[in-house]
């Protein structure tokens, strides 16, 4: 282990540990243990009923056993007593290949062998509503274009500061925070890293958003579309590749086109190559189509993709690279899972960079004014089912995030799609009552 436990805890004041893993839908779930037993629970883990959560697993199932990953353990900021830690799913001594964190760390070994130490940030944007979710917290929140409005933070200054503290005093390197494109939207940021170390951060800054607000009386979502007409909540990614020492950039090449490296490209190229397919996990719910497909908000812009296209430094599109080294990945929202999202841009970068995949035309031109004149490049699915399709059909890809994985995914998924389509709306009241 890189850290006895129990002796940390003692160090820390700790009393409880939060041994934590996330399913396959990114529901975090958790076991609260007390610090006389986290040594026991470090050797063979503590034992969860995997299919009471959203795992392919049935009741006959053997016990899944999360053990904990002591380099991920993170003492609460707020409630000093408890430490959050991150956990890794066994079952009966052997990894269980659909747990979505094995699925990243299988990936990160396989990025490895190729040489290759894929670091990313991530840029997660949430609302902050009332406690009941059905309206935004702050009624005075309510700009035609309310972007960076500073009176609009400030009085949302409280929370939002709370927790930007905390990742201070968790050596997270925060930078910014900003009041995003809708209306009681917000978006907070930190420094990139290794990918695991990124989605243990990110799954738990969602867990920390989610408990600070509740304190202050508020309710986070990170849904990436809870309201009509206003902006959706995406959660873009920052890659960029180094050596296994973490010394050198290699996607940056200045003499290259942006900066990118043609090792940077045939990533992209990948990226490119398996879009389609990779918004089923970065976009994984029904009501992530209603941001990657909207119509024009009411501030002018979705700042969201819908056809899979590159670009410079330009919003418009898909894929941007904002400078040398480094692209950012537009596609994601809110609802994506964070072991996952980091795992499929590994797997589609890793194919690309092994098969030389090219990503294409560059496109500068403005794809909201001029999304019509582009004629050959894929449109996004327009929804879950479509996704998923793309998803299935994506042999390569599928087999890279891991047969076991895949197919749990897709069965739980399509279930998921099957009950949205048995759900009765108003729509359809509105428009069908009087056939």
């Amino acid at each position: 282990m890189a850290k006895d436990l129990a002796k940390w805890a003692k160090e820390k004041g700790v009393k409880y540990f939060m041994v934590s893993y996330t399913d396959l839908f990114g529901g975090q779930r958790a076991k609260l243990v007390p610090t006389q037993a986290i040594n026991d629970m470090a050797v063979d883990g503590a034992g969860f009923a995997g299919f009471a959560t959203w795992l392919d697993l049935t009741p006959a199932h053997p016990d899944m056993m999360a053990v904990p990953d002591p380099d991920a353990a993170i003492q609460l900021p707020w409630k000093k007593e408890v430490a959050w830690v991150a956990s890794n799913c066994v079952m009966e001594d052997k990894p269980l290949d659909q747990a979505p964190r094995n699925v990243l760390r299988r990936l990160v070994d396989e990025a490895a062998k190729d040489g290759l130490r894929v670091k990313t940030g991530v840029e997660p944007e949430f609302f902050l509503l009332t406690p009941q979710g059905d309206k935004i917290a702050d009624p005075y929140d309510n700009a035609e274009k309310p972007c960076y409005d500073q009176q609009a933070m400030m009085r949302q200054y409280d929370c939002i500061s709370e927790v930007c503290d905390y990742m201070l005093e968790l050596g997270w390197e925060a930078y910014q925070n900003d009041h995003e494109d809708a209306t009681g939207q917000y978006e907070m940021n930190w420094k990139y890293d290794d990918v695991l170390a990124t989605a243990d951060k990110h799954s738990f800054f969602k867990f920390m958003m989610k408990s600070v607000a509740e304190k202050h009386g508020l309710r986070c979502t990170f849904m990436p579309k809870p309201f009509k007409g206003l902006t959706g909540s995406g959660c873009h990614a920052h890659i960029s590749v180094w050596s296994l020492d973490g010394s050198t950039n290699v996607f940056a090449d200045k003499s290259k086109e942006l900066g990118l490296s043609d090792q940077g490209r045939n990533f992209l190229g990948g990226i490119m190559k398996h879009a389609s397919a990779l918004a089923a996990i970065c976009n994984p719910t029904v009501n992530s189509y209603k941001r990657i497909n909207a119509p024009r908000t009411s501030s002018g812009a979705t700042w969201a993709p819908n056809t899979v296209t590159w670009t410079g430094n330009n919003r418009t599109h898909m894929v941007r690279v904002p400078g040398p080294g480094r692209f950012e990945l537009r596609l994601p929202d809110g609802a994506a899972n964070p072991y996952l999202m980091q795992a499929v841009i590994l797997a589609a970068g890793l194919d690309g960079v092994r098969t030389k995949a090219d990503p294409g035309r560059r496109y500068d031109i403005d794809m909201y004014q001029m999304g019509h004149t582009v004629k050959n490049a894929p449109k996004l699915p327009l929804n879950l089912l479509d996704a998923l399709r793309e998803y299935d059909k994506d042999k390569t890809l599928k087999s890279m995030m891991g047969d076991a994985f895949s197919s749990a995914f897709l069965k739980l998924k399509h279930k998921e799609w099957n009950d949205y389509c048995s759900h009765f709306s108003a729509w359809e009241t509105q428009n069908t009552l009087d056939v």
